[in-house]
């Protein structure tokens, strides 16, 4: 393997039509120059429009995969997607950060498919907000983060509260501002504004557009930079094609 680029490791589901998932996040990874690894959270049948079944990954499996990986390669960031509960996160994170405290950790809360197949309910709010706290950055929808932050939007409860993790809340469900991500880190908020037209829904874009971050933090970009280098990445992705699974292209 190429001394000369960093390597990434997703831990993610599994999903058959390559449009989400571990598939999605190797295919993105390599077109950003770094070496891409991958752990399967969970197998899926499924299509880009149809979720059927869904096999959880036994939970010690993925953490000797993690072991395996880390004890042999210096991992610069993790992409992690889909797991089970909270539990299951917070061993991730912490056999991760037990590893290789410098590692850096971007988390795609995708807690339902879009056929609103639940993979993960929110039962303890300080667990997780602890959880929360060792991961870099999250990226959740409007949905997502209603979930994850009760009141985030809907009350402005992001000017009220200190926020445990940087967000990217993505814009693909904001009715009012389409296509408007927002950055909410520490000290500040920046708006990450859509400069292509002609973008389309694309099944697993939040996959993509999480591990384009995720490589480019491995190239030791600030996570502004990072997302903003992302958000080209994944509207050139879903300007590919008209249809729910679009086209990689080189950088």
């Amino acid at each position: 393997m190429s001394a000369n680029r960093p390597f990434v490791l997703t831990i993610a589901g599994l999903d058959p039509s390559g449009g989400a998932g571990i598939l999605a996040d190797i295919k993105t990874f390599e077109q950003h120059k770094v070496t891409g690894f991958g752990i399967s959270t969970a197998n899926t049948i499924q299509t880009e429009n149809v979720f059927h079944e869904i096999q959880w990954t036994d939970t010690d499996f993925i953490i000797r995969s993690i072991e395996t990986l880390f004890n042999s390669y210096k991992i610069s960031t993790v992409k992690i997607g889909i797991v089970s509960s909270l539990n299951d996160l917070n061993q991730i994170i912490s056999t991760i950060k037990n590893l290789s405290p410098s590692t850096k950790i971007v988390w795609d809360p995708v807690l339902k498919s879009t056929t609103k197949f639940e993979f993960m309910k929110i039962e303890d709010y300080s667990h997780l907000y602890k959880i929360l706290s060792k991961i870099d950055l999250i990226t959740p929808n409007d949905h997502e983060i209603e979930i994850l932050f009760p009141g985030f939007i809907s009350k402005m409860l992001y000017k009220e509260i200190k926020i445990p993790v940087n967000i990217l809340l993505k814009g693909g469900h904001n009715e009012t501002e389409i296509g408007t991500d927002r950055l909410f880190l520490k000290n500040e908020i920046y708006d990450l504004l859509p400069t292509e037209k002609e973008c389309s829904e694309k099944h697993g874009s939040g996959c993509v557009l999480s591990s384009a971050i995720a490589s480019n933090l491995a190239y030791n970009q600030t996570i502004k930079e990072a997302c903003k280098n992302a958000k080209k990445y994944i509207e050139k992705y879903l300007s590919s094609t008209s249809t729910l699974i679009g086209y990689h292209y080189v950088q």
